[in-house]
Protein backbone atom coordinates (compact mmCIF):
# COMPACT_ATOMS: atom_id res chain seq x y z
CA UNK A 1 0.00 0.00 0.00
CA UNK A 2 1.35 3.38 -0.86
CA UNK A 3 2.48 5.95 1.67
CA UNK A 4 0.62 9.22 1.17
CA UNK A 5 1.51 12.72 2.16
CA UNK A 6 -1.06 15.00 3.69
CA UNK A 7 -0.45 18.71 4.04
CA UNK A 8 -2.76 21.59 4.82
CA UNK A 9 -4.08 22.05 1.30
CA UNK A 10 -4.97 18.40 0.91
CA UNK A 11 -7.82 18.88 3.35
CA UNK A 12 -9.29 21.99 1.81
CA UNK A 13 -11.97 21.54 -0.79
CA UNK A 14 -13.57 23.53 -3.59
CA UNK A 15 -13.03 27.26 -3.73
CA UNK A 16 -11.30 27.21 -0.35
CA UNK A 17 -8.55 25.08 -1.86
CA UNK A 18 -8.23 27.43 -4.80
CA UNK A 19 -7.94 30.44 -2.53
CA UNK A 20 -5.46 28.66 -0.27
CA UNK A 21 -2.98 28.39 -3.12
CA UNK A 22 -3.05 32.17 -3.47
CA UNK A 23 -2.90 33.24 0.16
CA UNK A 24 0.37 33.69 2.03
CA UNK A 25 0.81 32.05 5.43
CA UNK A 26 2.73 34.66 7.44
CA UNK A 27 2.30 32.71 10.69
CA UNK A 28 4.36 29.77 9.39
CA UNK A 29 7.96 29.79 10.50
CA UNK A 30 10.48 29.80 7.69
CA UNK A 31 12.36 26.55 7.28
CA UNK A 32 11.38 22.93 7.17
CA UNK A 33 8.11 21.73 8.65
CA UNK A 34 7.62 19.45 11.63
CA UNK A 35 7.07 16.05 10.04
CA UNK A 36 4.62 13.77 11.81
CA UNK A 37 4.41 10.13 10.77
CA UNK A 38 0.97 8.57 11.26
CA UNK A 39 0.81 4.77 11.45
CA UNK A 40 -2.78 3.73 10.96
CA UNK A 41 -4.81 0.82 9.57
CA UNK A 42 -7.41 1.08 6.82
CA UNK A 43 -8.38 -2.54 6.18
CA UNK A 44 -9.69 -5.43 8.30
CA UNK A 45 -11.60 -5.51 11.61
CA UNK A 46 -9.58 -2.64 13.12
CA UNK A 47 -9.99 -0.31 10.14
CA UNK A 48 -12.86 1.71 11.65
CA UNK A 49 -10.57 2.78 14.49
CA UNK A 50 -7.66 3.45 12.14
CA UNK A 51 -9.73 5.72 9.92
CA UNK A 52 -10.98 7.63 12.96
CA UNK A 53 -7.39 8.08 14.14
CA UNK A 54 -6.59 9.90 10.92
CA UNK A 55 -9.74 12.00 11.26
CA UNK A 56 -8.82 13.01 14.80
CA UNK A 57 -5.31 14.10 13.84
CA UNK A 58 -6.66 15.99 10.83
CA UNK A 59 -9.18 17.75 13.05
CA UNK A 60 -6.46 18.77 15.52
CA UNK A 61 -4.18 20.18 12.82
CA UNK A 62 -7.09 22.09 11.26
CA UNK A 63 -7.76 23.67 14.65
CA UNK A 64 -4.08 24.73 14.76
CA UNK A 65 -3.94 25.95 11.16
CA UNK A 66 -1.32 23.25 10.52
CA UNK A 67 1.17 25.14 12.70
CA UNK A 68 2.79 23.80 15.87
CA UNK A 69 5.11 25.97 17.97
CA UNK A 70 5.61 28.33 15.03
CA UNK A 71 6.48 25.59 12.53
CA UNK A 72 4.34 24.32 9.69
CA UNK A 73 3.20 20.73 10.34
CA UNK A 74 3.16 18.03 7.68
CA UNK A 75 1.73 14.51 8.06
CA UNK A 76 3.00 11.42 6.27
CA UNK A 77 0.55 8.51 6.54
CA UNK A 78 1.57 4.84 6.54
CA UNK A 79 -1.13 2.17 6.30
CA UNK A 80 0.10 -0.81 8.33
CA UNK A 81 -2.45 -3.24 6.90
CA UNK A 82 -3.20 -4.23 10.50
CA UNK A 83 -0.32 -6.72 10.71
CA UNK A 84 3.17 -6.72 12.30
CA UNK A 85 5.10 -7.08 9.03
CA UNK A 86 3.29 -4.18 7.40
CA UNK A 87 3.80 -2.06 10.50
CA UNK A 88 7.55 -2.73 10.45
CA UNK A 89 7.83 -1.81 6.78
CA UNK A 90 5.87 1.43 7.13
CA UNK A 91 7.81 2.43 10.25
CA UNK A 92 11.14 1.98 8.46
CA UNK A 93 9.85 4.06 5.55
CA UNK A 94 8.73 6.86 7.86
CA UNK A 95 12.06 6.90 9.72
CA UNK A 96 14.58 6.27 6.94
CA UNK A 97 12.90 7.66 3.82
CA UNK A 98 10.54 10.33 5.09
CA UNK A 99 12.71 11.52 8.02
CA UNK A 100 9.75 12.18 10.31
CA UNK A 101 10.32 13.89 13.66
CA UNK A 102 7.87 11.68 15.59
CA UNK A 103 5.38 8.90 14.98
CA UNK A 104 1.74 8.87 16.08
CA UNK A 105 0.24 5.36 16.15
CA UNK A 106 -0.01 2.48 15.53
CA UNK A 107 -3.41 1.29 16.81
CA UNK A 108 -2.95 -2.31 17.93
CA UNK A 109 -0.67 -3.73 20.60
CA UNK A 110 0.70 -6.43 18.26
CA UNK A 111 1.65 -3.70 15.75
CA UNK A 112 3.42 -1.64 18.40
CA UNK A 113 5.33 -4.61 19.83
CA UNK A 114 6.64 -5.38 16.33
CA UNK A 115 8.35 -1.97 16.03
CA UNK A 116 9.30 -1.07 19.60
CA UNK A 117 12.94 -2.21 19.49
CA UNK A 118 13.57 -0.65 16.08
CA UNK A 119 11.98 2.66 17.10
CA UNK A 120 14.01 2.80 20.32
CA UNK A 121 17.26 2.16 18.41
CA UNK A 122 16.29 4.94 15.99
CA UNK A 123 15.48 7.23 18.95
CA UNK A 124 12.09 7.85 17.35
CA UNK A 125 9.47 9.29 19.72
CA UNK A 126 6.20 7.35 19.46
CA UNK A 127 2.82 8.56 20.74
CA UNK A 128 0.48 5.61 20.40
CA UNK A 129 -2.98 4.43 21.38
CA UNK A 130 -1.68 0.86 21.39
CA UNK A 131 -2.33 -0.40 24.88
CA UNK A 132 0.37 -3.08 25.34
CA UNK A 133 1.04 -3.11 29.09
CA UNK A 134 4.76 -3.81 29.07
CA UNK A 135 5.60 -0.86 26.81
CA UNK A 136 5.34 1.22 30.00
CA UNK A 137 5.90 -1.51 32.56
CA UNK A 138 8.38 -4.41 32.52
CA UNK A 139 9.99 -3.65 29.14
CA UNK A 140 9.66 0.11 28.88
CA UNK A 141 10.56 1.87 25.66
CA UNK A 142 12.32 5.14 26.64
CA UNK A 143 11.01 6.86 23.47
CA UNK A 144 7.37 5.90 24.01
CA UNK A 145 4.53 8.08 25.36
CA UNK A 146 0.93 6.94 25.90
CA UNK A 147 -1.79 9.52 26.61
CA UNK A 148 -4.71 7.07 26.29
CA UNK A 149 -4.47 3.96 28.51
CA UNK A 150 -2.86 0.58 28.96
CA UNK A 151 -5.15 -2.34 28.12
CA UNK A 152 -6.10 -2.84 31.77
CA UNK A 153 -6.05 0.77 32.96
CA UNK A 154 -9.79 1.32 32.39
CA UNK A 155 -10.68 -2.24 33.41
CA UNK A 156 -9.33 -1.74 36.94
CA UNK A 157 -11.92 0.96 37.78
CA UNK A 158 -14.64 -0.95 35.88
CA UNK A 159 -14.00 -3.97 38.12
CA UNK A 160 -14.00 -1.76 41.20
CA UNK A 161 -17.37 -0.31 40.14
CA UNK A 162 -18.82 -3.74 39.31
CA UNK A 163 -17.90 -5.17 42.70
CA UNK A 164 -18.51 -2.20 44.99
CA UNK A 165 -21.41 -0.32 43.38
CA UNK A 166 -23.16 -2.87 41.19
CA UNK A 167 -22.53 -5.56 43.85
CA UNK A 168 -21.80 -8.25 41.26
CA UNK A 169 -20.23 -11.43 42.64
CA UNK A 170 -19.67 -13.56 39.53
CA UNK A 171 -18.92 -12.75 35.87
CA UNK A 172 -17.85 -14.44 32.64
CA UNK A 173 -15.44 -12.51 30.41
CA UNK A 174 -15.36 -12.70 26.61
CA UNK A 175 -13.07 -10.88 24.20
CA UNK A 176 -10.72 -11.42 21.27
CA UNK A 177 -7.85 -13.86 21.66
CA UNK A 178 -4.94 -11.41 21.35
CA UNK A 179 -2.82 -9.28 23.67
CA UNK A 180 -5.30 -6.43 24.13
CA UNK A 181 -8.05 -8.84 25.12
CA UNK A 182 -5.82 -10.89 27.42
CA UNK A 183 -4.53 -7.81 29.25
CA UNK A 184 -7.95 -6.19 29.59
CA UNK A 185 -9.47 -9.23 31.24
CA UNK A 186 -6.44 -9.91 33.40
CA UNK A 187 -6.78 -6.42 34.85
CA UNK A 188 -10.50 -6.77 35.39
CA UNK A 189 -10.06 -10.14 37.07
CA UNK A 190 -7.38 -9.01 39.51
CA UNK A 191 -9.32 -6.02 40.84
CA UNK A 192 -12.70 -7.80 40.78
CA UNK A 193 -11.37 -10.78 42.73
CA UNK A 194 -9.45 -8.57 45.16
CA UNK A 195 -12.82 -6.92 45.88
CA UNK A 196 -14.46 -10.29 46.62
CA UNK A 197 -15.84 -11.20 43.18
CA UNK A 198 -15.02 -14.21 41.01
CA UNK A 199 -14.37 -14.63 37.28
CA UNK A 200 -16.03 -17.98 36.59
CA UNK A 201 -14.90 -18.41 32.98
CA UNK A 202 -12.84 -16.57 30.34
CA UNK A 203 -13.78 -17.02 26.67
CA UNK A 204 -11.46 -16.15 23.77
CA UNK A 205 -12.98 -15.91 20.27
CA UNK A 206 -10.42 -15.29 17.48
CA UNK A 207 -10.09 -11.71 16.22
CA UNK A 208 -11.93 -12.66 13.02
CA UNK A 209 -15.02 -14.56 14.23
CA UNK A 210 -18.14 -14.52 12.03
CA UNK A 211 -20.33 -16.42 14.47
CA UNK A 212 -20.17 -16.04 18.27
CA UNK A 213 -22.83 -18.73 18.88
CA UNK A 214 -20.44 -21.26 20.52
CA UNK A 215 -19.36 -18.59 23.02
CA UNK A 216 -22.82 -17.12 23.61
CA UNK A 217 -24.05 -20.62 24.53
CA UNK A 218 -21.70 -20.54 27.54
CA UNK A 219 -22.98 -17.25 28.99
CA UNK A 220 -25.18 -18.23 31.93
CA UNK A 221 -25.20 -18.74 35.67
CA UNK A 222 -23.45 -15.46 36.59
CA UNK A 223 -24.38 -11.90 37.54
CA UNK A 224 -22.97 -10.25 34.40
CA UNK A 225 -20.91 -10.63 31.23
CA UNK A 226 -17.77 -8.54 30.64
CA UNK A 227 -16.83 -7.98 26.98
CA UNK A 228 -13.74 -6.23 25.66
CA UNK A 229 -14.16 -6.33 21.89
CA UNK A 230 -12.49 -3.68 19.70
CA UNK A 231 -12.92 -2.20 16.23
CA UNK A 232 -16.22 -3.28 14.65
CA UNK A 233 -16.43 -6.54 16.63
CA UNK A 234 -18.49 -5.09 19.52
CA UNK A 235 -21.32 -4.46 17.03
CA UNK A 236 -21.31 -8.07 15.82
CA UNK A 237 -21.07 -9.50 19.31
CA UNK A 238 -23.85 -7.42 20.86
CA UNK A 239 -26.22 -7.98 17.93
CA UNK A 240 -25.76 -11.74 18.20
CA UNK A 241 -26.07 -11.47 22.01
CA UNK A 242 -29.51 -9.87 21.62
CA UNK A 243 -30.53 -12.27 18.84
CA UNK A 244 -29.83 -15.18 21.18
CA UNK A 245 -32.24 -13.66 23.70
CA UNK A 246 -29.58 -13.26 26.41
CA UNK A 247 -30.57 -10.94 29.27
CA UNK A 248 -27.50 -10.81 31.54
CA UNK A 249 -26.14 -7.27 32.15
CA UNK A 250 -23.13 -6.45 29.95
CA UNK A 251 -20.06 -4.52 31.08
CA UNK A 252 -17.29 -3.49 28.72
CA UNK A 253 -13.99 -1.77 28.19
CA UNK A 254 -13.55 1.57 26.44
CA UNK A 255 -13.78 0.11 22.94
CA UNK A 256 -16.93 -1.95 23.71
CA UNK A 257 -19.28 1.03 23.46
CA UNK A 258 -16.96 3.55 21.85
CA UNK A 259 -18.86 6.79 21.24
CA UNK A 260 -18.19 6.68 17.50
CA UNK A 261 -19.82 3.22 17.32
CA UNK A 262 -23.10 4.28 18.89
CA UNK A 263 -24.79 5.34 15.65
CA UNK A 264 -24.28 1.78 14.35
CA UNK A 265 -25.77 0.09 17.41
CA UNK A 266 -29.43 -0.74 18.03
CA UNK A 267 -31.22 -1.38 21.29
CA UNK A 268 -28.81 -4.23 22.06
CA UNK A 269 -26.42 -1.61 23.46
CA UNK A 270 -28.91 0.03 25.82
CA UNK A 271 -27.89 -0.45 29.44
CA UNK A 272 -24.30 -1.46 28.74
CA UNK A 273 -21.89 -0.13 31.40
CA UNK A 274 -18.40 0.70 30.15
CA UNK A 275 -15.26 2.46 31.38
CA UNK A 276 -13.22 4.64 29.03
CA UNK A 277 -10.39 7.17 29.03
CA UNK A 278 -12.52 9.38 26.79
CA UNK A 279 -16.23 10.16 26.82
CA UNK A 280 -17.88 12.50 24.34
CA UNK A 281 -20.18 14.05 26.97
CA UNK A 282 -17.24 15.58 28.90
CA UNK A 283 -17.89 19.32 29.12
CA UNK A 284 -14.52 20.96 28.51
CA UNK A 285 -13.77 23.70 25.96
CA UNK A 286 -11.39 21.47 23.97
CA UNK A 287 -13.83 18.54 23.91
CA UNK A 288 -16.71 20.73 22.79
CA UNK A 289 -14.50 21.99 19.97
CA UNK A 290 -13.48 18.45 19.01
CA UNK A 291 -17.06 17.11 19.03
CA UNK A 292 -18.37 20.05 17.00
CA UNK A 293 -15.54 19.73 14.48
CA UNK A 294 -15.94 15.98 14.06
CA UNK A 295 -19.71 16.25 13.57
CA UNK A 296 -19.22 19.04 11.02
CA UNK A 297 -16.45 17.28 9.07
CA UNK A 298 -17.42 13.62 9.36
CA UNK A 299 -21.03 13.48 10.54
CA UNK A 300 -20.21 11.53 13.69
CA UNK A 301 -19.18 12.19 17.27
CA UNK A 302 -15.60 11.18 18.15
CA UNK A 303 -14.65 8.11 20.11
CA UNK A 304 -11.35 7.12 21.71
CA UNK A 305 -9.58 6.65 18.36
CA UNK A 306 -10.28 10.16 17.06
CA UNK A 307 -10.03 11.83 20.46
CA UNK A 308 -6.83 9.93 21.21
CA UNK A 309 -5.07 11.32 18.15
CA UNK A 310 -6.39 14.81 18.84
CA UNK A 311 -4.94 14.51 22.35
CA UNK A 312 -1.64 13.15 20.99
CA UNK A 313 -1.48 16.26 18.82
CA UNK A 314 -1.93 18.41 21.93
CA UNK A 315 0.90 16.53 23.67
CA UNK A 316 3.19 17.00 20.67
CA UNK A 317 2.32 20.70 20.51
CA UNK A 318 3.01 21.25 24.22
CA UNK A 319 6.37 19.48 23.96
CA UNK A 320 7.39 21.47 20.89
CA UNK A 321 6.55 24.68 22.71
CA UNK A 322 8.97 23.59 25.47
CA UNK A 323 11.75 22.86 22.97
CA UNK A 324 11.16 26.09 21.04
CA UNK A 325 9.94 24.05 18.09
CA UNK A 326 13.20 22.11 17.86
CA UNK A 327 13.11 18.38 17.08
CA UNK A 328 16.73 17.54 16.24
CA UNK A 329 17.67 16.56 19.81
CA UNK A 330 15.50 13.48 20.23
CA UNK A 331 16.40 12.99 23.88
CA UNK A 332 15.34 16.56 24.67
CA UNK A 333 12.14 16.03 22.69
CA UNK A 334 11.17 12.85 24.54
CA UNK A 335 11.91 14.52 27.88
CA UNK A 336 9.62 17.38 26.87
CA UNK A 337 6.89 14.96 25.74
CA UNK A 338 6.93 13.05 29.02
CA UNK A 339 6.94 16.28 31.05
CA UNK A 340 3.68 17.49 29.46
CA UNK A 341 0.91 18.29 31.91
CA UNK A 342 -2.40 19.50 30.49
CA UNK A 343 -5.60 20.66 32.17
CA UNK A 344 -8.06 21.31 29.32
CA UNK A 345 -8.13 18.35 26.96
CA UNK A 346 -10.94 16.22 25.46
CA UNK A 347 -10.26 13.63 28.18
CA UNK A 348 -9.81 16.08 31.02
CA UNK A 349 -6.60 16.82 32.97
CA UNK A 350 -3.64 14.45 32.85
CA UNK A 351 0.08 14.03 33.43
CA UNK A 352 2.55 11.21 32.68
CA UNK A 353 4.31 8.88 35.08
CA UNK A 354 8.06 8.25 34.97
CA UNK A 355 7.53 5.44 32.44
CA UNK A 356 5.68 7.65 29.96
CA UNK A 357 2.14 6.42 30.68
CA UNK A 358 -0.84 8.64 31.34
CA UNK A 359 -2.25 9.36 34.79
CA UNK A 360 -5.73 10.78 34.28
CA UNK A 361 -9.49 10.46 34.52
CA UNK A 362 -11.46 7.35 33.58
CA UNK A 363 -15.20 7.50 33.07
CA UNK A 364 -17.89 4.94 33.91
CA UNK A 365 -20.68 5.38 31.36
CA UNK A 366 -24.11 3.88 30.76
CA UNK A 367 -25.37 3.57 27.18
CA UNK A 368 -28.83 5.11 26.96
CA UNK A 369 -31.37 6.05 24.32
CA UNK A 370 -32.17 9.77 24.22
CA UNK A 371 -34.76 10.54 21.58
CA UNK A 372 -33.70 8.75 18.42
CA UNK A 373 -30.01 8.53 19.41
CA UNK A 374 -27.87 6.32 21.60
CA UNK A 375 -25.55 8.19 23.95
CA UNK A 376 -23.06 7.33 26.65
CA UNK A 377 -23.92 9.10 29.90
CA UNK A 378 -21.10 9.43 32.43
CA UNK A 379 -22.23 8.15 35.84
CA UNK A 380 -18.93 8.18 37.76
CA UNK A 381 -15.45 9.64 37.26
CA UNK A 382 -12.35 7.99 38.69
CA UNK A 383 -9.68 10.74 38.85
CA UNK A 384 -5.90 10.38 38.51
CA UNK A 385 -5.97 6.68 37.61
CA UNK A 386 -2.49 5.18 37.33
CA UNK A 387 -1.56 2.19 35.20
CA UNK A 388 -0.81 0.45 38.53
CA UNK A 389 -4.30 1.24 39.91
CA UNK A 390 -3.97 1.41 43.73
CA UNK A 391 -1.26 -1.27 43.88
CA UNK A 392 2.34 -0.65 44.86
CA UNK A 393 4.33 -0.16 41.64
CA UNK A 394 7.21 -2.45 42.65
CA UNK A 395 4.81 -5.21 43.68
CA UNK A 396 2.80 -4.79 40.48
CA UNK A 397 5.88 -5.01 38.24
CA UNK A 398 7.10 -8.12 40.08
CA UNK A 399 3.95 -9.97 38.94
CA UNK A 400 3.63 -11.55 35.48
CA UNK A 401 2.12 -9.34 32.78
CA UNK A 402 -1.62 -9.88 32.40
CA UNK A 403 -2.12 -12.70 29.91
CA UNK A 404 -4.53 -15.35 28.64
CA UNK A 405 -3.78 -17.48 31.71
CA UNK A 406 -2.79 -14.86 34.30
CA UNK A 407 -4.45 -14.39 36.66
CA UNK A 408 -5.67 -18.00 36.41
CA UNK A 409 -9.34 -18.87 36.69
CA UNK A 410 -10.01 -20.27 40.16
CA UNK A 411 -11.96 -23.52 40.06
Amino acid sequence: MSTTRIDRRSFLLGTTAAMATLLPFPSYAQGKPVKIGLLTVKTGPLAAGGIQMEQGLTRFLKDRNYTLAGRKAEVVVGDTGGNPAGTKTKTQELVERDNVDMILGPLAAFELLAISDYAAQAKMPILSLAAAEDMTQRKPNPYFVRASATSAQGMHPLADYAAKELKYKTVITVTEDFAYGHEQMGGFQRVFEDAGGRVVKKLWPPLVTPDYAPYLAQLSGVDAVVQGFAGSNPLKFMKQYKDQGLKLPVLGGGTAADDALLKSYGDEAVGMITCAAYTSDLDTPSNRRLVEGMVKDYGNIPGIYAAGLYINGMVAEAALEKTGGKTEDRDALIRALRAVSLTDTPRGPFTFDHLGNVVGNFYIRRTERKGDKLVNTTIKTYPKVSQFWTYDEKWFLAQPVYSRDYPPVKS
